[in-house]
């Protein structure tokens, strides 16, 4: 289901007056944009030790129990809460697997390193020529973003998230999903075409 048509500053006002099942809605439009983030932390710093959707719950359990300490009114405030929390949750997993103490330094880089895929999301992917409504337009595009590559066939996000999210080079891609350079790059046009066209932004 799209998440285009719900308006989170609405949800935030009713969990703030203490609706949980609101809270509960709030935290599910960011499930996607969540486990695009953790994905290239997790496949870099943990090598698939951890599954994203746990990752993910965690980090749900956290902003639960602690959304009385958050004071932001609005969607962006709201995201940059979420990153910062899922950065001290993969901290925790990196501490538990690879036996690291704690480390601030660490906990930087991976604020740093989800925000920066953030802002691929945000801009790497399509140009800000046009949004589906005004609606979208009020609401975070990496967000939204995540939430179409969500709806795509799956060779298709898997290609873009390589490409763009991961940073790899064509042949690494190729290798990845064990195809050829020549028949991946195809492949990467095409689904730079449909996430362009779900997301109504003109070629």
């Amino acid at each position: 289901m799209s998440n285009v048509g719900q308006d989170p500053e609405q949800m935030l006002r009713l969990a703030r007056a203490g609706d949980g099942e609101a809270l509960g809605r709030l935290l599910e439009l960011y499930r996607n944009y969540l486990t695009l983030l953790a994905r290239s932390q997790i496949d870099r710093r943990l090598q698939g030790k951890v599954d994203a959707s746990d990752l993910i719950q965690e980090t749900f359990l956290k902003a639960h129990g602690n959304f009385g300490q958050f004071r932001g009114g609005t969607e962006g405030e709201l995201v940059r809460w979420l990153r910062r929390i899922l950065a001290t949750t993969l901290v925790s997993l990196l501490r538990h697997y690879c036996g690291r103490l704690r480390d601030v330094r660490l906990e930087r880089e991976l604020v740093a390193g989800l925000e920066e895929s953030s802002r691929v999301l945000d801009g790497g992917l399509v140009a800000k020529q046009s949004s589906p409504s005004h609606k979208a337009a009020r609401r975070e595009q990496a967000v939204l973003l995540a939430d179409a590559l969500g709806q795509l066939p799956a060779d298709y996000r898997e290609v873009l998230l390589l490409r763009h999210l991961e940073g790899l080079p064509f042949p690494e891609v190729a290798r990845r999903m064990n195809r050829t350079p020549g028949s991946v790059e195809k492949l990467w046009i095409r689904a730079l075409a449909r996430l362009r066209r779900s997301l109504g932004v003109s070629p």
